[in-house]
């Protein structure tokens, strides 16, 4: 049994990518799974340089029988996990006139509905002190007209985290999204690599003041 596990569902080479070397540059097994073999291939590839145990898996996580098994069979590779982390959503250039309800639930089942997926296949592996961490956004708040979608995804995960967060802070079990607001770069405070900062540290704030929506500034 690894000492500390994380596990990224959404995994690729943008915030989840960042966020899952940093654990892993702290000595952390990783356990990743996303939709894109060639980028899930070459993170774990990344990951592992840092000398640490690493478990994949390619799936769609909106296939809910799929993901189930992906995310349970990573876990158990490692027998507990201490960190889940949230990171998918689709971006779709439609405004509401455009976008179908088709659509908008395929976004939503991608955005939303695959965390309760995620949560409900590493519940058996989380333990008191377990953390789940999202990728929030300020499109929650501010949504473009142009990506109407995103902004219902945002909203709508938002809202999911605190009631995960009431459902399983009596077990020890925390969970928190982190709002991100700002526009994700190569330079200044919003690179990748910044706001894996803010999620660490949102995993790591003193439960007595537990907050399940972070605001990160820049």
């Amino acid at each position: 049994m690894s000492a500390r596990v994380v596990v990224v569902v959404g995994a690729g080479p943008g915030v989840s990518g960042s966020l899952a070397r940093a654990y892993a540059a702290e000595g952390w097994s990783v356990g990743l799974l996303g939709a894109d073999g060639e980028r899930v291939v070459e993170l774990a590839g990344q990951v592992r340089e840092a000398g640490v145990e690493v478990e994949s898996a390619v799936v769609d996580v909106t296939d809910t029988e799929a993901a189930a098994l992906a995310v349970r069979r990573v876990a158990e590779r490692f027998g507990h996990v201490d960190v889940l982390h949230f990171n998918p959503s689709a971006f779709r250039e439609k405004d509401p006139l455009e976008l179908t309800v088709t659509e908008l639930l395929a976004d939503v089942a991608l955005g939303v509905g695959a965390l309760l997926t995620a949560v409900q296949s590493t519940r058996p592996y989380l333990s008191a002190g377990g953390r789940i961490t999202v990728t929030g956004s300020m499109a929650a708040d501010q949504p473009w007209n142009r990506a109407a979608s995103l902004g219902v995804q945002k909203a709508g995960v938002r809202n999911l985290v605190h009631s995960i967060d009431a459902t399983l802070k009596e077990d020890g079990i925390r969970a928190v999204s982190v709002t991100v607001r700002g526009t994700l770069g190569s330079e200044g405070p919003f690179t990748p690599d910044r706001v894996a900062e803010a999620l660490l540290a949102a995993a790591r704030q003193d439960e007595a003041g537990w907050r399940t929506e972070i605001p990160y500034e820049g």
